[in-house]
């Protein structure tokens, strides 16, 4: 472990080590400021015939060596620190890692009430980071022999049982603790250790949880998930899944003693990295966060609010491998509603199945681009209703909930997401930070997550979140100068007026006074978009900030209630400043003529795509 001090620290190399590529990043202090320097990457390296996965960090890092100018590796190829001081270009101060290669953390979690303890357990594994491969609960509905052939058959890296308040019944958790030890689980990775097994349930059962399953897996006890009803303790059992993570699961996979031993601080799984750099963002500016990352088969959503941190992971909704399963879910209909020229049924579903055999392609035509983009945006929805029903109050606490209430998105007051009070929206994922037009990129999140009032929009430009969330525990201030200056792309505010109104209606009225005094004033009409530039202060390289004085009509609300007038900053970035008077909650008109029309008209407004692109019938 490296014990410098903060202040010494100059020069950061962090590596990703993900399931197919090991990204490598510099980062150096200039002027008195934190920046990435250079990025390089190369084929991650688990598989045979390499088998040691240090061996693609090395190729990564001899890239940034060579673009960096950077001598960073000696002769038997360790990295060298610490930096020389001086004139040399020599050594780096520390080095950092995250990893999902090898498929990532794997985990099932148990618990005795399925929409209570077991759900605070899901809660703990997913933002550990893992990927819960599924729930076991007393009340699930399935037969003990059908939960223990389940616990065989899918062979997790690791269990979390939880159950009981402290003081409570235990009798239930023990019946679920011999579920398990009746299963005798065998572990993903490595046939020679036993399964770690995290008990975080009533303490008075801890003894029996022991007794029963201590000789059987590798049991570490930790306090309570639930210790009262009213309240969640979750970080004990996810800071025991790091460690085990690192201990079992790691350490099993080819090459990761050595890598363990070159790194400066604990290697962390790739999501929960993600979740640290947003949650750490969220505690520095005080601000509201919900951040995505779509990828090819899963699409995880990450959100604090309230101070409360949650991430879900939509394991079947993602852009390449689980394109199908989107256009299974949302339906031909929904997919087809973001399409701005009529389409044959025929042609799209054969676009589907073509990506379906070859799901690595990227779109070659500017049909099959607005095609995946307008799978994107269902994809982004559906992923992020799962999350709004799973960042919830927590259940069983002076109310009972029904079914009902569980599709409830608003008025339940059980969903901690609330896009008014939301400040700032980030995207990530390859169809997002890959868009051709950043326009593109900020127009699929404004249409699959609806923000309200005005929100900040922006994306990951070269998907560095991982490495700069496990540098945010080793030094938040550099892992914070770089998320705001090189990670993330600035695309600008989205102002939308929440509330129902109708055809010919007027929204609001705006003023807009820009840095270099000039002034933009009208009225935004229902059904409409309006796009303003306001971009980067060629001083600091930061957003442009324009005062603007908002009065939504006497319905319609922006954030301090319906009717009451806004007056504030707004942000700018590479796309600008969007008003989106299409109303809350946000419908897509049906009639196929009037939708097409409409599609076109806010594209064109926003420059989403070439105009001849619109013209087709």
């Amino acid at each position: 472990m490296n014990n410098q001090k903060p202040e010494d620290i100059e020069i950061i190399l962090a590596t990703d080590c993900g399931s197919t590529t090991t990204k490598a990043i510099l980062i150096e202090k200039t002027d008195g400021q934190y920046r990435l320097m250079v990025r390089g990457e190369a084929p991650t390296t688990v598989e045979a015939p390499f088998e040691d996965v240090t061996m693609g960090v090395l190729n990564a890092v001899q890239e940034v060596e060579e673009l960096s100018g950077r001598k960073l590796l000696d002769d038997k190829g360790n990295i060298m620190r610490p930096r020389t001081k001086g004139g040399a270009k020599v050594g780096t101060d520390i080095y950092i890692s995250t990893s999902s290669a090898g498929g990532g953390l794997q985990m099932m979690v148990a618990g005795v009430v399925r929409s209570m303890t077991a759900e605070s357990a899901e809660r703990a594994a997913l933002g550990a980071g893992a990927i819960v491969m599924d729930v076991i609960a007393s009340n699930d509905k399935r037969q003990p022999y059908q939960q223990i052939e389940r616990i065989r058959h899918l062979r997790p890296d690791m269990i979390l049982l939880s159950g009981g308040i402290d003081g409570g019944t235990t009798t239930h958790v023990v019946e679920i603790a011999e579920l398990i030890g009746a299963a005798d689980p065998r572990p993903r990775l490595g046939s020679s250790y036993q399964l770690p097994v995290i008990y975080a349930g009533n303490k008075d059962a801890a003894a029996a949880v022991n007794e029963t399953l201590g000789k059987k897996v590798d049991l570490k006890i930790v306090d309570n998930l639930r210790p009262v009803l009213e309240r969640e303790n979750l970080l004990p059992a996810r800071e025991a899944i790091h460690d085990l993570f690192l201990e079992h699961v790691m350490a099993q996979a080819p090459g990761y003693k050595k890598l363990m031993d070159m790194t400066d601080a604990p290697i962390m799984p790739t999501p929960g990295a993600v979740g640290l750099i947003i949650k750490t963002i969220s505690e520095i500016e005080n601000i509201e966060v919900v951040g995505v990352d779509i990828g090819g088969a899963t699409t995880d959503v990450f959100s604090v609010f309230q101070g409360v941190f949650n991430r879900t992971v939509s394991a079947n909704l993602g852009m390449s491998y689980s394109v199908s399963n989107v256009f299974a879910e949302a339906g031909l209909e929904n997919v087809m509603r973001w399409v701005p020229f009529h389409m044959d049924e025929r042609d799209l579903r054969n676009r589907v199945k073509n990506k379906m055999i070859r799901p690595t392609t990227i779109p070659q035509s500017i049909e099959e681009l607005v095609f995946e983009q307008a799978i994107a945006k269902e994809a982004l929805r559906l992923a992020f209703i799962q999350h709004k029903n799973f960042a919830t109050v927590l259940k069983g606490v002076q109310q009972q909930r029904t079914i009902a209430d569980a599709f409830e998105q608003k008025g339940s007051g059980q969903t901690l997401v609330n896009m008014m009070t939301l400040n700032m929206l980030i995207g990530s994922g390859g169809v997002l930070s890959h868009a051709p037009r950043r326009q593109q990129s900020a127009l699929m999140m404004i249409d699959a997550f609806l923000p309200e009032g005005i929100t900040r929009l922006s994306v990951d430009s070269i998907f560095m979140m991982p490495q700069l969330g496990v540098l945010s525990t080793v030094h938040p201030q550099a892992a914070t100068e770089v998320f705001n200056k090189d990670c993330l792309i600035h695309l600008g505010s989205c102002i939308a007026p929440s509330g129902e109104s109708k055809e010919g209606k007027e929204m609001m009225k705006y003023s807009f006074t820009f840095p270099d005094g000039r002034k933009e004033e009208g009225k935004l009409m229902f059904g409409e978009m309006k796009a303003f530039p306001l971009g980067f202060d060629a001083r600091t390289n930061l957003p442009l900030k324009a005062k603007a004085v908002l009065e939504p009509d006497g319905k319609l609300d922006l954030g301090d209630g319906p009717g009451k007038k806004v007056e504030k900053e707004v942000s700018g970035g590479v796309v600008g400043i969007i008003l989106d008077g299409r109303g809350r909650p946000f419908v897509v008109p049906t009639d196929d003529a009037t939708r097409v029309r409409k599609l076109r008209e806010w594209m064109a407004v926003l420059d989403i795509y070439p105009k001849e692109a619109l013209q087709r019938n």
